[in-house]
């Protein structure tokens, strides 16, 4: 049986990468590629298709930070696929970040200057805003819109002849102090990015409590520190240029500086190569690249409390039911206007 995989956020950075080595392991899979712009979705399709002409490559509109969107794209995949064997939730986003540059060059002359890097603890702010949803935007598109596509293809994905995985890709940035159950959003934050990640890696743990026994996993990758659009959106364009040199030698003494998307992939395609059931719940799983170039996986014991786990998973399927009696009125409304 052919293995069917469905990623979000696939038209560059490390979902297009993931989805290049995808292929070249095993060019028989099917392939959807879940994205915002149907644009650029297509042109990641064409450059797949130019390596692995005979790939089956499909296209979503998937706008995760959308509920409605949501709803729609998986009623869509759940038409075409009758399985899901693959759910990589790799779309995110990081709006208008902001460096405390005292912090920064502070760090960046201490011995710190690696942890600062690799995390960005301490450095990085947002501005967070809502959408046509009335949900914050970082929380909505990081978190709560995977979780509801998650909900959604569960007819797919729970499935008793064969063994499913949902994979996060979290980031070294999620950090406990930046999450709070009694918001969840990071409404009253200013680091939303960090809150969303560190949830992320709670909801995995509380998918693995209620999903294990029917056939689907979760698991949580850290891709390190790649260079993408979302990192160069961090800082200007020159800064990089600058110090970039910087970064390549440090990676000679640090594994967590990928930089490239193909190296930030390295979890996401090992855990294509195992069974679901053999993952630790517990565990997060780095890509990491060594100094002479070399990528492997590694798995680091997340920081994160089964209690607190449960009692998002909670909050989450409260909010479910809000926003889906939300958008039956919109629906009411439109109609009892037409």
């Amino acid at each position: 049986m052919k293995k069917v995989v469905l990623v979000t956020g696939a038209n560059s950075g490390i979902g297009l990468a993931l989805c290049e080595r995808l292929l070249s392991q095993d060019a028989q899979l099917q392939l959807c590629l879940a994205c915002r712009n149907m644009q650029r979705a297509e042109a990641a399709r064409q450059t797949l298709l130019v390596s692995h002409p005979q790939a089956q490559v499909t296209l979503l509109h998937l706008d995760v930070g959308n509920m409605r969107s949501v709803l729609s794209a998986a009623e869509e995949f759940k038409q075409k696929y009758n399985r899901l064997d693959y759910l990589y939730l790799n779309a995110g986003i990081m709006p208008n970040p902001r460096v405390d540059h005292k912090a920064f060059y502070k760090g960046l002359f201490s011995s710190n200057v690696v942890r600062m890097f690799a995390t960005g603890e301490g450095l990085l702010t947002q501005e967070d805003k809502v959408t046509p949803n009335g949900l914050q935007e970082v929380f909505a598109t990081n978190l709560f819109g995977h979780f509801l596509l998650v909900r959604e293809l569960e007819p797919i994905l729970c499935q008793m002849d064969h063994n499913s995985l949902v994979i996060w890709t979290s980031s070294s940035n999620a950090q406990r102090s930046a999450f709070s159950l009694d918001d969840i959003q990071h409404q009253k934050g200013r680091e939303p990015y960090s809150s969303s990640k560190y949830a992320s890696d709670l909801l995995s743990l509380a998918l693995n409590h209620h999903y294990n026994n029917r056939g689907l996993y979760a698991s949580v990758i850290c891709p390190g520190l790649v260079m993408t659009n979302l990192t160069y959106g961090i800082l200007p364009s020159f800064f990089w240029t600058l110090i970039m040199p910087i970064m390549w030698l440090i990676r000679i003494f640090t594994s967590t500086f990928t930089l490239s998307p193909y190296n930030g992939a390295e979890a996401l395609f090992w855990l294509f190569m195992q069974k679901p059931e053999s993952l630790d719940p517990m565990a997060k799983y780095h890509s990491l690249t060594s100094g002479l170039g070399n990528n492997y996986t590694q798995p680091h014991k997340m920081d994160i409390a089964e209690n607190v786990s449960e009692a998002l998973y909670v909050r989450l399927l409260e909010l479910e039911d809000t926003v889906r009696k939300k958008l039956r009125d919109e629906d009411v409304d439109i109609k009892a206007k037409n």
